[in-house]
């Protein structure tokens, strides 16, 4: 067995299969066909070898001989570190498979395949760096919004008298109006409700709804500009649209008070209580989003002097989960959404060209964490291990058939945080450099 590094993080593994297993199989091929091949002149199974391996020989034998080389590498692997096994997403290539054929009798074959390992990765220094880092830090503004907005999550919908405004949730009939005012019957609508002044409606007649009270009936005349939001088939189009408003209803928003407080949360005695719980939540998410952010900046950075072929094939099935995931969001099949995307000019291969560098960068710096766990060898507790199986959402204990399999990953995923929490300590960080505004001179 001989192994030799390729570029791009490719290996040529080389192989000999010996002729004594060859012909040891094919033999006992030869003898199976024999028993149930039907030949003209003989019965069932009584055709005689010799005329079998005269008439289906080669074919017999190539197939044997290709299928004792898979077997043949399958088996090399475990002789091999597991740096040099194939990722589970590449399948390897025989190489000159035409100089191969036809095999011959009593000959040892010796063939070689070609296929991606996990890619080499040498780094510069990664501790005593400063690094530019964008932080944030939560404000009282912010503290009131997210009060605002746990008010409208509870606020109460009821029926309102008057005209629409904004903020008002209105359901409407509505449906085109062709050029001698005869409805469009594809484009009818009933019971269309939306909030007035998001634009989530198709038509984005928030504006022109204004002032109508229930029961009114309006035909809107609308005429859409280049940078209405609107599809290439309304741009610079006029249509009339009947309207019918059929309900009309507002938010009613609860005071804020103690009582309010209470609401949201029964540990919460008073209106400060809610404010300064609030406030710690939001700063814990800050906090979490800062070390990311540093972390993030820092591999970028590390990378930059960080030598590593990334195989192409670690692309491809990283991008191809990634398109797997568009096509969930969705909620169609995967020819509808190409379909869909081919009406708009693009593609699957678009969607996956377009994102090719970004994933590569991200495979990149994934690798630049894996190193930096690889090499500081950071070692699990017992007690972090128990941590971490708890947080799989489920009771694994060593009874567990699966444990084995859990606890390496829990490991690695422990390993993992190390590693992180490694490098944002013993790395320094700074805020960017703000840009002065200049104003230009009129």
């Amino acid at each position: 067995m001989e192994i030799k590094k390729l570029e791009n993080s490719s290996v040529e593994l080389t192989l000999t299969l010996e002729s004594k297993k060859i012909e040891e199989e094919y033999a006992k091929r030869i003898k199976d066909y024999a028993k149930k091949l039907t030949l003209n002149g003989f019965r069932p199974g009584k055709a005689p070898v010799s005329l079998i391996e005269s008439k289906y020989g080669p074919e017999i034998r190539e197939e044997v001989t290709f299928k004792l080389m898979e077997d043949n590498l399958e088996a090399s692997y475990k002789d091999l570190e597991q740096k040099q096994r194939p990722l589970p997403y590449c399948t390897p290539v025989l190489q000159n498979e035409e100089s191969l054929l036809p095999f011959k009798p009593d000959t040892d074959i010796t063939y070689s395949v070609v296929y991606d390992v996990v890619p080499e990765v040498k780094l510069p220094a990664y501790t005593g760096l400063t690094v530019e880092a964008e932080t944030t830090k939560i404000t009282d503004k912010e503290v009131d919004e997210e009060i605002e907005r746990l008010r409208q999550q509870n606020a109460m919908v009821v029926a309102k008298n008057g005209a629409v405004e904004k903020g008002d949730i209105v359901t409407v009939n509505y449906v085109e109006l062709d050029a001698e005012g005869k409805e469009v019957e594809s484009t009818k609508r009933d019971n269309f409700t939306f909030t007035v002044g998001t634009s989530y409606n198709f038509y984005k007649i928030d504006e022109d709804i204004v002032g109508l009270n229930k029961g009114d009936k309006k035909v809107i005349e609308k005429t859409y500009s280049d940078d209405s939001g609107m599809g290439s088939d309304y741009i610079g189009k006029t249509i009339k649209l009947d309207v019918e408003v059929t309900e009309v209803k507002r938010k009613e928003v609860p005071e804020l008070d103690d009582d309010f407080a209470q609401d949201i949360k029964d540990e919460y005695k008073s209106l400060d209580d809610l404010k300064k719980a609030t406030k710690k939540n939001l700063e814990d998410a800050a906090a979490s989003q800062n070390e990311n952010a540093k972390l993030d900046a820092l591999l970028k950075e590390i990378s930059k002097g960080t030598e590593v072929q990334i195989p192409k094939s670690m692309v491809d099935a990283q991008l191809d989960q990634e398109w797997r995931n568009f096509v969930q969001r969705f909620g169609m099949s995967e020819a509808d959404v190409e379909k869909l995307m081919s009406a708009n000019g693009a593609g699957k291969d678009q969607f996956l060209e377009t994102r090719r560098a970004d994933v590569t960068e991200q495979l990149k710096l994934q690798l630049v964490l894996e190193q930096v766990k690889e090499e500081q060898k950071f070692e699990v507790s017992e007690d972090e291990l128990n941590e971490q199986l708890k947080k799989y959402g489920q009771e694994i204990t060593k009874d567990n058939p699966n444990y084995d399999a859990f606890k390496i990953y829990a490991e690695d995923d422990v390993k993992f945080e190390k590693a992180k929490n490694y490098l944002i300590e013993n790395n320094k960080f700074k805020a960017p450099a703000r840009k002065e505004n200049k104003k230009e001179d009129k």
